[in-house]
């Protein structure tokens, strides 16, 4: 490919009458026409791959600002859902220990009545045992009587 350095640089041999080799410069401007047609063409596709290559990172850029919007909608709804279950698990941990309060409340009132109802029963045996006595005594005595009558 001719540089504009040989451009530049390119010299014509002069001839006696005419000035310069027509045939030299005819073959030069050929050359020269080859190249820049291909230097144009060339140019002509890269203005059209960078131009494609802009849309193209235009479309990722777009792609991108999505992503990153969908990302931090993603993580405000992550944190939504994290501060609604702390939430949730602080009421079911309230509501426990609330029912654990009750029924600890309803047990200890259980073990009253139950203690009341033992002392009930150990007071209904005293009366059972004392009466069960005082008739065995009498029965005694009743025995003794009866033994001192027969001797």
């Amino acid at each position: 490919m001719i540089t504009p350095l040989d451009i530049e640089n390119k010299k014509f041999s002069k001839q006696l009458m005419n000035g310069y080799n027509v045939e030299e410069i005819d073959d030069f401007l050929d050359e020269l026409t080859v190249d820049y047609f291909k230097s144009y063409r060339e140019n002509t596709e890269l203005k059209s791959k960078v131009e494609e290559l802009s849309k193209s990172l235009e479309h990722y850029k777009t792609i991108e600002s999505t992503l990153q919007s969908t990302l931090v909608v993603a993580q405000s709804t992550a944190d939504d859902v994290k501060n609604i279950a702390k939430q949730q698990a602080e009421q079911i941990i309230s509501e426990a220990k609330d029912t654990v309060k009750q029924q600890t409340i309803e047990l200890e009132n259980q073990i009253v009545l139950k203690k009341k109802e033992l002392e009930d029963l150990k007071k209904q045996f005293d009366i059972y045992k004392a009466k069960m006595e005082s008739l065995l005594i009498s029965q005694l005595e009743l025995l003794k009587d009866v033994n001192k009558g027969d001797a």
